[in-house]
């Protein structure tokens, strides 16, 4: 059985995840908010070969180490996600997820120019009514990522039966990009940090 992720002190928290405020009434992260931020790493995952252990860097850099100590705890982080293959039924507390949301801000930071790049790339072609297939390294993005969430994902639960469809995972795949390049933006931490939290908070 998986050890039960327990939440960091506030008093050990990097100084940076100040600036995201607790949500009132909530304590652990949200179901929709655990699925959001596993599928940005996983769009991450799919811009950039080596972004699995840019991630691991990132934790080191950022000082992340009290929540991550390694790279099986953030797997066990991630996999409270309820639609992966293997999920863990614990709760995750708010402290990791502050550090999941640095992770994709700070990891979508550096991939800021090829985001935008794929992006302009991306209107042109809906300029032209042209497939993002058409572009090679959108078409690598796409089927990377289907591959990804094919994996890892349960495909047989209700609210992913839609994804078996090719174009609704390239739907999604490429809104992510336009997230994860808000993210990258100016105040982009606390810009996800707020949206995971849009609806849940009353």
């Amino acid at each position: 059985m998986p050890a039960t992720i327990e939440s960091t002190p506030a008093e050990l928290l990097p100084p940076m995840l100040a600036v995201l405020p607790d949500p009132p009434g909530i304590s652990v992260c949200p179901r929709r908010a655990r699925w959001q931020l596993d599928l940005l790493l996983l769009a991450l995952e799919s811009v950039d070969l080596n972004a699995s252990e840019l991630m691991l860097q990132v934790v080191r850099d950022l000082q992340l180490q009290v929540m991550i100590p390694n790279r099986v705890i953030f797997w066990q982080i991630r996999c409270t996600n309820p639609f992966r293959q293997v999920t863990q039924r614990t709760p995750l507390p708010l402290s990791e997820t502050k550090a999941l949301t640095a992770i994709v801000v700070q990891v979508a930071r550096r991939h800021t120019a090829t985001l935008r790049h794929l992006l302009l790339v991306l209107d042109q072609l809906h300029a032209q009514n042209l497939p993002p297939e058409t572009y090679a390294p959108l078409a690598e993005y796409l089927d990377r990522f289907r591959r990804h969430f094919r994996k890892r994902m349960n495909l047989q639960r209700s609210g992913l039966f839609l994804y078996k469809d090719n174009s609704a995972l390239n739907e999604l795949a490429l809104q992510l990009l336009v997230q994860l390049l808000l993210c990258a933006g100016t105040k982009g931490m606390e810009r996800l940090w707020f949206s995971l939290f849009d609806g849940e908070v009353s």
